[in-house]
C-alpha cells in the first residue's frame, strides 16, 4: 500500500470506487505499474493490488466500495492535449473532409464540396478541410477557378491542412471586394501567378476577409481561423468537439489559441455544466494588454477551466510555406515566409508578459524565427530571473542543436506534434530541402535534455494521441518513407509520458494531472492493448474502450 490522500469530510461520506484492470501504468517517477486504484471523490486515494485497495477501503468506510474491473484491458493517465483547437475542431466537423483518406486529387475534392453544396442552404457558405498541396497528385493548391465549378454565387472556402489559410472561389474575393491591386495585409498574403492575378489562395491575416463584418478580428498577431458562428452554434460545436477528444483517451487540453469567441463560447458552456474535458486556455497574444491591465498575472481558474499563459506567433507554417526562410524555399525560392513580429517588437511583448509572470507559448517553426523567440526568452530571464517560467515553443519544428541546447539551459518546453511528419514529412523536405529532415526532433531533444511534450494541434491532425505515440517512436510517414535517421524517434516510455506527465507540466497542471498518483484525479483512458507489447504499427490502432474524468466514465466505445 502506498499512502492515503486526506479530505476535509470523513471518507463515509464519499462513494469509494476500485478500478482494476490487467496494468495501470500510473507514469510516476519511477514508471510504477499496478493493477488496482481506489478512488473517492473524484481523487485517487490508494494503489496497489485490489486486495490493497480494499483493505485500504475498509480503514476509509464502513460501506463497502463499487467494484470496477477492466478485466485484460490496460489503463493509462487519461492523455493530455496540450496544443489544440477545439471550438475550431467541432466547427470544422461540420465542414467537408478533403484530408488525403477522402481525396487524393483536386477533381476529387471537387466532387466532395460539389456533393455537399447540395445539403448547404442557399446563401450559406461551402467550407472543405484537410487537404495539404504535395499530398495531392497535381503537387499544387487548387485555383479559385475549380472551387468555382462548385459554386458560383455564394462563398467557397477550402482550408488548407496547416490551418494557416487556403483557397477561396471568385465570388468571395468579389464580396469583399478584393481584386488584383489589393495590397497585402501585415502578416498575410493573397496570392498571385505570374502575370499578377489572383490564384485564390490566401494565407494568415488576410483570411480576415472571411470572419465577415461582425468576426473575429485579430490584426496580424495570428492566422484567423476563428470564423463567427451564432453562439449557441459555437457552443454546440465544442460540446462536439469534447466528444471527440474523450474517444481518443484525452481528459485534459490546452486551447492554444483563445480569442474572445473561444473565452465567451467556454464560459456559456461551463454555465450549462457542459465541461467534460479540462481546459488550459492561452489567449491570442492581441489580448496580451487586455489579460495584464485586469490582472491576469499568473494562472488561476477552477479544475475543468483555467487560464494558463498566452500565445504568440513567431512565423507562419510549414505546410502553407509561410514559415520564415529568409533565403526562400526550395520549392519556390519568391516565397520567404514571414516574421509576424519585428524582433525587438517581440522581445518586449515577452518582456511584458514574464514579467508580470505570465507564460508565453509561441509558435514558431523556422530556425531563423525559433532563434528570435529564445533571444527574447534568454534577456527576458535575465531581466527578471526565474527558475520555473516554462515558456513554450509550439510546434518548434527545425531547431538547430545549438538552439536545443540553450532551450534546456532557459527551460524552454517544445510541444511538438508528431503527426504532422507523419502526414506531410516529405513535404517539408521538399520545400526547404536540408535540414528538412529534421523536422520534429523529438530524439535531439531527449539528448539534449529537453522535456518533450507531444499533442495534435487538432483539427491539423486528428486529436488520437495514440496514432501520435506511434509516430513519435517511428520516423516512418503516410507515405512509408523514413524521415531522418532513427535517432530522431523516441522510446514508447519517452512517448507515453510525453503526453501524459510531461504534458501536465507544461500546462502547469502536474500537481493534480498527467499521472495516476496518489492525490491527483481519477483522470484515465482503458486501452484494449498493451502499447509496450503489441508491434510498433499496431499502436496507432489500439482501441479506447472507455475514457475517466474526475472518477466517472465520461466515453464509453459501446
Amino acid at each position: 500500500m502506498r499512502k492515503l490522500s486526506t479530505f476535509e469530510r470523513p471518507f463515509s461520506d464519499y462513494h469509494l470506487e476500485i478500478v482494476s484492470a490487467r496494468s495501470i501504468y500510473t507514469v510516476d517517477a519511477n514508471d510504477t505499474v499496478v493493477t488496482a486504484i481506489l478512488i473517492a471523490a473524484g481523487q485517487i486515494v490508494a494503489s496497489g493490488t485490489i486486495s490493497e485497495c480494499r483493505t485500504a477501503a475498509s480503514k476509509l468506510s464502513t460501506q463497502s466500495p463499487t467494484e470496477t474491473d477492466f478485466g485484460h484491458n490496460i489503463i493509462v493517465p487519461g492523455f493530455i492535449d496540450a496544443h489544440a483547437h477545439p471550438l475550431m475542431l467541432g466547427q470544422m466537423m461540420s465542414w467537408v473532409d478533403c484530408g488525403p483518406d477522402k481525396a487524393k486529387n483536386i477533381p476529387e475534392i471537387i466532387s466532395l464540396l460539389k456533393a455537399a453544396a447540395v445539403s448547404v442552404p442557399d446563401g450559406h457558405p461551402i467550407r472543405g478541410y484537410g487537404y495539404e498541396q504535395r499530398n495531392l497528385d497535381e503537387k499544387r493548391h487548387p485555383h479559385k477557378s475549380e472551387l468555382d465549378e462548385v459554386a458560383s454565387n455564394r462563398e467557397v472556402y477550402l482550408m488548407n491542412a496547416s490551418g494557416h489559410g487556403g483557397v477561396v472561389n471568385s465570388y468571395t474575393f468579389d464580396l469583399y471586394g478584393v481584386t488584383k491591386e489589393t495590397p497585402n495585409p501585415q502578416s498575410g498574403e493573397f496570392f498571385r501567378d505570374n502575370q499578377g492575378e489572383l490564384t485564390g489562395e490566401l494565407s494568415d491575416a488576410a483570411c480576415n476577409i472571411l470572419t465577415g463584418l461582425n468576426g473575429v478580428k485579430i490584426g496580424h498577431h495570428g492566422p484567423n481561423f476563428h470564423l463567427s458562428d451564432a453562439p449557441a452554434e459555437h457552443v454546440r460545436q465544442l460540446a462536439v468537439a469534447q466528444e471527440n477528444f474523450l474517444a481518443g483517451g484525452v481528459t485534459a487540453i490546452g486551447d492554444a489559441q483563445v480569442s474572445k469567441r473561444e473565452f465567451d463560447t467556454y464560459l456559456r458552456l461551463a454555465e450549462q455544466k457542459g465541461l467534460k474535458t479540462r481546459v488550459s486556455m492561452y489567449l491570442l497574444s492581441h489580448l496580451l494588454d487586455d489579460a495584464i491591465d485586469s490582472g491576469m498575472h499568473g494562472a488561476f481558474g477552477n479544475s475543468f477551466l483555467s487560464f494558463a499563459g498566452i500565445k504568440f506567433y513567431a512565423d507562419g507554417t510549414l505546410g502553407g510555406w509561410t514559415a520564415y526562410f529568409p533565403d526562400g524555399y526550395l520549392g519556390d525560392p519568391c516565397r520567404t515566409g514571414q516574421l509576424y513580429h519585428e524582433p525587438e517588437e517581440y522581445k518586449r511583448l515577452i518582456s511584458r508578459a514574464h514579467a508580470v509572470g505570465l507564460q508565453t507559448a509561441t509558435h514558431a517553426q523556422s530556425p531563423t524565427a525559433i532563434e528570435m523567440v529564445i533571444v527574447a526568452i534568454e534577456d527576458a530571464l535575465a531581466e527578471s530571473p526565474s527558475t520555473d517560467s516554462r515558456h513554450r515553443i509550439e510546434h518548434c519544428g527545425l531547431p538547430t542543436p545549438e538552439q536545443i541546447a540553450r532551450m534546456a539551459k532557459a527551460g524552454i518546453r517544445p510541444v511538438s506534434q508528431p503527426q504532422h511528419h507523419y502526414n506531410w514529412g516529405e513535404g517539408v523536405e521538399q520545400a526547404i530541402g536540408t535540414p528538412g529532415e529534421r523536422f520534429n526532433p523529438l530524439g535531439e531533444f531527449a539528448r539534449g535534455g529537453v522535456s518533450i511534450t507531444i499533442s495534435s494541434d487538432a483539427p491539423v491532425a486528428n486529436p488520437r494521441p495514440l496514432e501520435a505515440i506511434r509516430a513519435a517512436i517511428s520516423r516512418i510517414t503516410r507515405r512509408g518513407s523514413q524521415l531522418g535517421e532513427e535517432t530522431l524517434a523516441i522510446s514508447r516510455v519517452q512517448a507515453l509520458r510525453a503526453h501524459t506527465i510531461n504534458a501536465a507540466f507544461t500546462l502547469g497542471r502536474e500537481s493534480d494531472l498527467g499521472s495516476l498518483e496518489i492525490g491527483k484525479r481519477a483522470d484515465f483512458a482503458v486501452l484494449d492493448a498493451d502499447l509496450f507489447e503489441i508491434d510498433l504499427e499496431e499502436i496507432a490502432h489500439i482501441k479506447v474502450v472507455q475514457t475517466w474524468v474526475d472518477g466517472c466514465s465520461r466515453y464509453s466505445s459501446e
